[in-house]
């Protein structure tokens, strides 16, 4: 039924309404004139109708924000739109603005220049309705969108046959119109909770905010902190640590899964700020070993202000830090979990939250809440399928377990592409990679170390200067993985593949499981 302002903006053309319908009335004897105020009267209809949608469309305009990140949701239950507008809460919370819209709200992507998709599928593989005609436009128009980048969240079932097909076909299509994805498609199966809290870790990389709680958290169990090496002391940049853990029984994952780590503050911070707060941080908790570890574990926020007052209940309230992720490094053959992580530091000087707690604050022997998240969209090819393998810094980590899985079955095809800063301090793992090499586990490998001569040299050149061996791999069969930081190598990485093979040949590399990217 119209809203008032609409059924007011009707109501004043009622009496001229009247008018023709009486006009027609009297003079429906002569057929020439009754076919004529016929059509005059079905003319004023379909004015009436235009005016009213114009005013309708005028008054639910959304009010946008000039320059904002857009998050736009297809739904059909409201699952999408309700994780869109979660989504840019949590971006929000980390400074960002943010519009939020139903596809079919946006007229254009040509003024955008980032986005997030967040997208329901319906039925066999069809557009939610609020995405429909959004669709049609898209698939119809001829634009150039190479100055958007996106990321796209896809929701579906695994039990219809065309699983996230609208997903799909949307992110296929932004591909082709050259908008550039800042990682590669995530799908939920029943809104899977692992995948939410990934979706959720790359939003932090987003907003460089990583400071956020997780949606559903994640089943930890205890894992204890058998070794810790720092592998480049004296590193111009910053120490880089191999860790080793071990589990409960029999873990087992796959090269690529990856390790969520439930992080915690310093305990001696901890014990404290309690003590400042008037509480006793050796109290008993239920569930925990005491109040001081039960309040490590949780957000306590950057303002000690805030706490001042509150009864142990309300601490035990405040919600649980966010998890971190870390590429596993081995394989379960090696009989422990290793991880590869760089110790990040804040503007300010103190230690991040994860790396802190994991290369500084938790001592050898200790437990670390671990769990292990499968990554099937970067679990490697058959072992006949050659690969190569593209990574800097620590997404060597990723790179590592897939090498050291395909070396359980020798004669597989393998090429490495690694770059860090200085060979003589940064080559992580280098006995074993040379090994590899004369071994003829790895037929070729390329290294760039970036601080080792006048003219910086990364990753990306490496792959610049191997242009045609690259062709004859690819066309060979072979599988591309890329592991590493988004900034800088990944998207730079991007642009030399599509330089190199051409756009439409790196689309098909994707849609066949064989260019796939594990970026943060």
């Amino acid at each position: 039924m119209p809203s008032a302002p609409s059924r007011f903006f009707l109501l004043g053309y009622a009496p001229l309404a009247a008018c023709l319908l009486l006009g027609a009335g009297l003079l429906w004897w002569q057929p020439a004139r009754e076919i004529s105020a016929a059509l005059v009267i079905l003319a004023y209809i379909a004015l009436c109708l235009m005016f009213w949608r114009r005013h309708r469309h005028a008054r639910t305009a959304p009010n946008l924000i000039a320059d904002a990140l857009l998050v736009a949701y297809a739904s059909q239950g409201g699952q999408a739109r309700e994780l869109a507008e979660r989504s840019a809460a949590q971006l929000r919370e980390a400074g960002l603005s943010c519009n939020v819209l139903p596809l079919n709200s946006l007229d254009s992507l040509q003024r955008v220049r980032r986005a997030l998709f967040i997208v329901s599928t319906y039925g066999e593989g069809e557009a939610p309705d609020n995405a429909a005609r959004f669709e049609r436009r898209l698939s119809t128009q001829d634009m150039d969108l190479s100055h958007l980048e996106f990321a796209m969240l896809a929701l579906g079932d695994r039990q219809y046959t065309h699983f996230c097909g609208f997903g799909h076909r949307l992110e296929a299509r932004l591909r082709e119109l050259r908008a550039l994805p800042l990682f590669d498609l995530l799908r939920a199966d029943r809104s899977d909770a692992s995948v939410l809290r990934h979706w959720q870790h790359q939003l932090g990389h987003i907003s460089g905010r990583s400071d956020f709680s997780d949606w559903q958290p994640a089943p930890y169990q205890s894992w204890r902190l058998d070794a810790r090496t720092c592998l480049n002391p004296e590193s111009s940049g910053a120490p880089v640590f191999q860790l080793g853990l071990s589990g409960p029984g029999r873990a087992l994952w796959r090269a690529g899964d990856i390790a969520e780590i439930g992080p915690q503050h310093p305990l001696c911070e901890i014990e404290a700020l309690l003590r400042r707060l008037g509480h006793d941080p050796s109290q008993p908790v239920e569930g925990e070993q005491t109040l001081a570890h039960a309040l490590a574990k949780r957000r306590i926020g950057e303002q000690e202000s805030s706490l001042a007052g509150q009864d142990i209940s309300a601490l035990l309230a405040l919600p649980l830090l966010p998890h971190r992720e870390y590429s596993i490094a081995s394989v379960p053959a090696d009989g422990t979990l290793q991880l590869l992580v760089r110790q990040a530091h804040h503007p300010d000087g103190r230690l991040g939250l994860g790396s802190g707690w994991l290369c500084r604050h938790a001592t050898l022997g200790s437990d670390v809440a671990l769990r292990i998240r499968p990554n099937p969209a970067f679990h490697g090819p058959a072992h006949s399928t050659p690969m190569i393998l593209i990574g800097n810094g620590t997404g060597l980590a990723g790179l590592r377990a897939h090498l050291r899985e395909r070396a359980s079955q020798p004669g597989s095809r393998n090429w490495l592409l690694f770059g860090e800063r200085q060979r003589s301090i940064d080559y992580f793992f280098q006995q074993e990679i040379e090994h590899w090499l004369t071994s003829g586990h790895l037929q070729r490998l390329d290294l760039a170390f970036s601080r080792d001569q006048p003219e910086k040299r990364y990753v990306q050149h490496l792959l610049r200067d191997a242009g045609d061996e690259l062709r004859h791999w690819i066309d060979a069969g072979a599988a591309l993985y890329v592991c590493g930081s988004l900034e800088g190598m990944g998207r730079d990485v991007q642009q030399i593949l599509v330089g190199l093979l051409g756009e439409a040949r790196l689309d098909e590399l994707s849609e066949q499981g064989r260019y796939r990217r594990d970026l943060y």
